[in-house]
């Protein structure tokens, strides 16, 4: 399901660039671990090249105080809370890896190696009581997550961000791909500072 991502900028040049880029923007998005309903950073398009702002993570649910903060890949366009956000307003959740729990409450974190590498999240986001809220893609899991969990975030690499959010057509197609193999620490990552 993703409930969870790290947002480290300290640990991370690149992602320390777009928080950088972000803070000025304007916005001053959270760091370290990001919880449902916290500003995050996020790459959107801009009319020229991508710009990079903050956000709050979740749109409203259906109850007060609930927020929904993930989307199937495979149902967005067919879900009405869903589908203009997709078509008028995808994103890019900038992290360094998500967090998945088992059914026995063990907590993962999930990065490319061991190491709090740029990992992209796909989402799209939309304007509620003229405040913009963002949710993000989930998928089928791939074999370095089923074990853990039943569900896995819809992972960009780099090169595809520009397509993601311009292209109709990329996106629409990559809402179906195959996602990368991950590496899995068991609880949480202990990195330098």
């Amino acid at each position: 399901m993703c409930g969870r991502f790290m947002f480290q900028p300290t640990e991370n040049a690149e992602l320390n660039r777009i928080f950088q880029l972000a803070k000025n923007n304007g916005y001053n998005p959270k760091t370290g671990e990001i919880f449902p309903t916290d500003d995050t950073a996020l790459v959107i398009a801009g009319l020229q090249q991508v710009k990079v702002v903050a956000m709050k993570w979740g749109y409203p649910g259906f109850k007060p105080g609930q927020s929904i903060i993930n989307a199937r890949s495979e149902t967005v366009t067919q879900k009405q809370m869903f589908a203009r956000g997709f078509k008028e307003h995808r994103c890019v959740y900038p992290t360094t890896g998500f967090f998945e729990w088992t059914a026995d409450k063990q907590r993962y974190w999930f990065n490319y190696g061991e190491e709090p590498e740029t990992m992209y999240i796909a989402g799209f986001y939309d304007y509620f009581d003229g405040t913009p809220r963002s949710c993000l893609l989930t998928t089928k899991p791939n074999d370095s997550v089923i074990k853990i969990h039943d569900r896995m975030p819809l992972i960009l690499s780099k090169n595809q961000i520009k397509p993601w959010l311009y292209d109709d057509k990329f996106a629409l197609d990559y809402l179906n791909s195959k996602m990368p193999m991950l590496n899995s620490v068991n609880g949480f990552p202990q990195f330098e500072e």
